[in-house]
């Protein structure tokens, strides 16, 4: 079985288990052969290793669970001493089926990336994405937009004034309403993003046919409004997708964006105070975010000028979303 680099499994042992315990200092064995190093960043929940390479069968534990990469919720377990057992459940998850459901992220701590509850690589293999390189501090700037409610004209003059370019994603409402902001996105070298033509629950949509209207539909109405075919990136509305949803994206040549770092900002009956927002954003801002706003936020239209300045000057650049595939 292989896992390839950046995949994570968590060993989490018995008491009697001679592995460093959480908390310890970095620890690295060798597994046949190739390295696998202890990683504080998943002390609080058991052992973190970062793995790479191919695990060979003379790799021997106690007692171990082994949670796969980036999967909450699902977890094989392994309770034996038998290394061929240990490599099978690692394999198991390394080829498993994405789960459907809601897009989440676990925080585990500050200024590191979260983990998704689908791995960087199961989603590379549908063109998909929510992270970029962590090597290097770089952020992707996304904006959803299901209305209009005043404030993207505001947010596009600050993204010009910092010459930052962001990736809109949006509706088929929107741009049948706000043709102008539309076109306004486009001219000054934005993305606008296929958000589908209704914001349905997509997970919901098992027909191709089905599917394929609801991009292409918003696909047609995007370059009647601009005279310009859509950049082919798609957002599941809500976040909400099944593994299908993405494979047919991917036929209909679609990259896929998810995100690394968002906050509660869509509720206009309860929008978070300058303090709130930047509370949330950024002890959680780390290298390669995809930063997912709405634009329909009076809070984002306010802060956006000082978070762009406050990630600035932490050395941050900004980078469009074609850089994350």
């Amino acid at each position: 079985q292989k896992l390839t680099d950046g995949n994570v499994i968590f060993l989490r042992s018995n008491p009697d288990t001679t592995l460093t315990a959480p908390g310890t200092a970095a620890q690295v064995i060798t597994v046949g052969g190739y390295q696998v190093s202890n990683n504080s960043m998943y002390a609080d929940s058991g052992r973190g290793y970062t793995v790479a390479g191919e695990i060979k069968p003379d790799f021997v534990a106690p007692a171990v669970n082994v949670y796969g990469p980036g999967l909450r919720g699902n977890y094989v377990t392994y309770t034996g001493t038998s290394a061929a057992a240990a490599v099978t459940a690692v394999g198991i998850f390394s080829g498993s089926a994405l789960p459907t459901g809601s897009w989440g992220l676990s925080f585990r701590q500050e200024g590191a990336p979260p983990i998704g509850n689908a791995g960087i690589d199961q989603l590379k293999r549908y063109d998909a994405a929510y992270i970029g390189s962590t090597s290097e501090k770089v952020l992707y700037l996304t904006f959803d937009a299901g209305y209009e409610n005043g404030c993207t004209e505001k947010i596009l003059d600050t993204l010009q004034k910092h010459n930052v370019k962001a990736a809109f994603f949006l509706v088929g409402n929107y741009i049948e309403k706000n043709a102008d902001l539309v076109r306004r996105m486009t001219e000054e070298g934005h993305i606008v993003g296929n958000h589908t033509m209704h914001h349905y629950d997509m997970s919901k949509i098992s027909e191709k046919a089905a599917f394929t209207k609801e991009l292409q539909d918003l696909e047609t109405l995007y370059k009647d409004t601009t005279g310009q075919d859509m950049p082919k990136y798609y957002r599941p509305p809500q976040g909400i997708y099944s593994e299908e949803n993405l494979r047919m994206a991917q036929e209909l040549g679609y990259r896929t964006v998810f995100w690394s770092l968002a906050y509660v900002d869509w509720n206009n009956d309860s929008q978070p105070t300058r303090e709130q927002a930047f509370a949330k954003l950024l002890p959680r801002t780390h290298p390669g975010a995809v930063v997912l706003l709405h634009s329909t936020s009076k809070t984002n239209a306010e802060i956006l000028d000082e978070l762009l300045t406050k990630w600035e000057e932490e050395g941050y650049r900004f980078a469009t979303v074609e850089e994350l595939f």
